[in-house]
């Protein structure tokens, strides 16, 4: 079976357009006929454990084949997706479509090509400044919390207490970017990655974790990607406010990491603000 994960199995399906049942502009005989380039029988009873629409059969092949084969298929299968747009005039969806291409290179066994070659040391010396906290879509109410927390990680910054820092910070931009899904809540619960129940239905926002808030906020634009990549690593060190965590980990936050944290936040609050 193939190693692809639920979040991967839902941008393909979008790209495919496989809600209603089919895969891009297949009729079933075009579609008998690609697969038969791959030696498969995709119309065959092996791969009609969900139905027979064409949708259905492709996630049983999915399901069912080992990660090479599903990676050549949806190679040209996204290829096919790339040409249509082009020849019918459509807009190509180019940040789904690149998501969709590094995870045929992952089913590959080849290693996507990096976002960014932007180092730490690049991203830290870059000018961020923190905008005004009355642009950022959070309640009138919470204005003077962010501040403080704001000055109090400027504080712990200047008394070398980083693991506050590095608190601090998580949790202003954990805030900031429930702010903003409460106030365009049907942009964030229409993106691909939003958190699903298990009935399917997109969670209420007071459960998606930090990460899900980054990686949606980054897909509907309203951070940058550069930000994501680093955003995801002060999740991470925010999670050192469970003692264990930080044990098996066996890492300790110094000024730079409490830098790189900072320097997040502020480049975050200033994507959220129309800034950057």
């Amino acid at each position: 079976m193939s190693s692809l994960t639920d979040v991967e199995k839902r941008y393909l399906e979008n790209l495919l357009g496989m809600q209603s049942g089919y895969v891009l502009d297949y009729s079933d005989a075009t579609f008998g006929e690609f697969f038969s380039r791959y030696k498969t029988d995709i119309h065959g009873k092996k791969y009609q454990t969900y139905g027979t629409s064409k949708a259905k059969k492709m996630r049983a092949f999915w399901e069912q084949e080992a990660d090479p084969l599903v990676g050549q298929v949806l190679s040209e299968m996204l290829d096919s997706y790339e040409a249509d747009c082009d020849l019918n005039g459509r807009e190509v969806d180019a940040a789904v479509l690149k998501k969709a291409r590094d995870i045929v290179s992952r089913l590959a066994g080849k290693s996507a090509p990096p976002e960014s070659a932007q180092s730490d040391d690049e991203f830290l010396h870059r000018e961020f400044s923190i905008p005004n906290i009355q642009k950022l879509p959070i309640e009138t109410q919470a204005v003077p919390i962010i501040e403080s927390r704001l000055k109090e990680a400027r504080a712990a910054m200047g008394a070398k207490a980083y693991l506050s820092v590095i608190f601090l910070c998580g949790s202003v931009l954990e805030a900031v970017l429930l702010g903003a899904a409460q106030k365009e809540p049907s942009r964030f619960n229409r993106a691909i990655a939003s958190p699903k129940a298990a009935d399917g239905t997109v969670k209420r926002f007071h459960e998606w974790s930090l990460s899900q808030f980054i990686d949606v906020a980054c897909e509907i634009g309203l951070l940058k990607p550069d930000v994501k990549k680093f955003s995801h690593g002060l999740r991470d060190f925010r999670n050192y406010i469970h003692p264990y965590e930080q044990m098996v980990s066996g890492f300790t936050p110094d000024e730079h990491t409490a830098k790189v944290c900072f320097q997040v936040l502020k480049a975050a609050l200033a994507s959220v603000a129309g800034e950057r």
